[in-house]
């Protein structure tokens, strides 16, 4: 169970975005025409989407197939299970211990569980931020044998923190499921109450989350779990038994109700406002080298708009959730199908499309160029009518047969992707992704005012 990144992609239908983003009554329909096309591309059953705009929710719909085979639609009130998304709010009960005075984050873990490799010298802070050394006991991306057959969160805990730890604590940041599993264990010990129990109290019904909840408390209205071989079609897969997600990734809800979640963190409820900057506050390793990740969180940026989110994923289902503090506002994907990169990269489209609307995207045929350049490129040849006297002058003979050499071998080229855009030198400079058959590269690209490439890069 991996966190899910949430990564580049290329923006569909942009200047219709622009136009919706001055009338609010279309933002809707442009929103479905964004997220349609995404996921019949995908060829996942269901996706279904919430955003939060100034602190309420302002879109909420599913799109696709709940259950293929009963041939029942998904809509807003659909659950699906968010993976690893289920972190935070472990996180969140942490802090509320902590709050009440009953732990603090620097406790080490021999305080509650003495027995487990050098319990001593692990913090309950190092748990929450993957810098513990604990080996993760879910790292595959697909249900293996063993994970259908239930456990507990004590067996998970005798098995793996038992084990010698996979560097010093926070000496290096490895993703490991096995750290949480851990802190909803002390959060258990510490407050004498189930851990679903505390959330219930504390989290879903002060914030109406009447969703939210163990999936293994189902519904036959609940989304069915697929996956797929290769870039096969849907196919039925089945769950993990029960215990073996617990703390680390155990949650069910519909993305509304995940979007309250997401209004109650910006609007600091639930916990106080020193746990909340804890919360989202960078744990850096004791070199001071930076991890990117808070207790629970990813940090991360969207075109320089901080973010704070977390991909989720267990057999069956994809997760994608999204806060934006500076813009009041947040992004929540979820699919019933793992197996494809369908809710990071919907939800960066939806972000960049929601909340950075006047952001000029290149049209269409400038990608088009793009890519024909490249695979001209890739063939030693080279438009010279497309670029600037100094650009011509850098595809010398030798950058020729270096770029034909060199980008040949790659295959087909499958995508170009746009990236970051800013203004230097009076021109615009432009990231780009290159999905190659075999590679994918970077592509470091001026262009003047007529249009004219200035420079253009290929980068691994």
């Amino acid at each position: 169970m991996t966190p899910r990144a949430f990564v580049p992609a290329v923006i569909l239908f942009w200047a219709c975005f622009v136009a919706a983003a001055q009338d609010p009554a279309r933002t809707g329909d442009r929103l479905s025409a964004l997220i349609e096309p995404a996921l019949r591309k995908s060829g996942a059953p269901s996706v279904s989407v919430a955003v939060v705009e100034n602190g309420q929710v302002s879109f909420a719909k599913a799109f696709g197939s709940a259950n293929i085979a009963a041939g029942r639609a998904a809509d807003a009130n659909t659950r699906y299970a968010v993976g690893s998304i289920s972190k935070q709010f472990t996180a969140a009960m942490v802090l509320l211990l902590a709050e009440q005075g009953k732990l603090t984050l620097d406790d080490p873990v021999s305080k509650y569980f003495p027995d487990l490799t050098r319990a001593n010298e692990v913090t309950i802070r190092e748990l929450l931020s993957h810098t513990s050394g604990y080996e993760d006991y879910a790292p595959q991306d697909y249900i293996i044998p063993e994970w259908t057959k239930a456990t507990t969160p004590q067996a998970i805990l005798d098995r793996w923190a038992k084990k010698p730890l996979n560097f010093d604590p926070g000496t290096r940041w490895q993703y490991s499921n096995t750290n949480f599993v851990l802190a909803g264990a002390i959060v258990e010990k510490v407050s004498g109450e189930p851990l679903l129990k505390m959330l219930r109290e504390n989290v879903f019904g002060p914030l109406g989350m009447t969703t939210a909840g163990d999936c293994t408390e189902g519904s036959p209205e609940d989304a069915s779990a697929y996956t797929r071989f290769a870039l096969g079609p849907p196919r039925p897969v089945a769950r993990e038994g029960a215990g073996w997600y617990f703390a680390a990734g155990e949650l069910c809800m519909t993305p509304s109700d995940l979007a309250k979640w997401d209004i109650a963190f910006l609007r600091r409820k639930i916990l106080s406002s020193e746990s909340y900057t804890q919360f989202t506050t960078e744990v850096k390793l004791k070199n001071g080298d930076l991890t990117h990740y808070a207790l629970g969180l990813q940090l991360g940026n969207l075109r320089g708009i901080p973010t704070y989110s977390h991909g989720g994923e267990v057999s069956g289902f994809l997760a994608s959730n999204t806060i934006l503090p500076n813009r009041d506002g947040a992004v929540v994907v979820l699919s019933n199908q793992d197996g494809t990169e369908l809710t990071g990269t919907l939800a960066r489209q939806i972000a960049a499309a929601v909340f950075l609307p006047d952001a000029a995207m290149p049209p269409a045929q400038t990608i088009a160029q793009v890519r024909g350049i490249l695979e001209g490129l890739q063939k030693g040849r080279v438009e010279r009518g497309l670029f600037t006297s100094n650009a011509n002058a850098y595809f010398s003979e030798q950058a020729l047969r270096d770029f034909h050499d060199s980008l040949k071998p790659l295959g087909k080229l499958k995508s170009v992707t746009p990236g970051n855009e800013i203004l230097r030198g009076g021109m615009t400079y432009r990231s780009y992704e290159a999905a190659f058959a075999k590679k994918t590269v970077t592509l470091s690209i001026f262009t003047t005012p007529d249009g004219k490439y200035e420079q253009f890069l290929v980068l691994n």
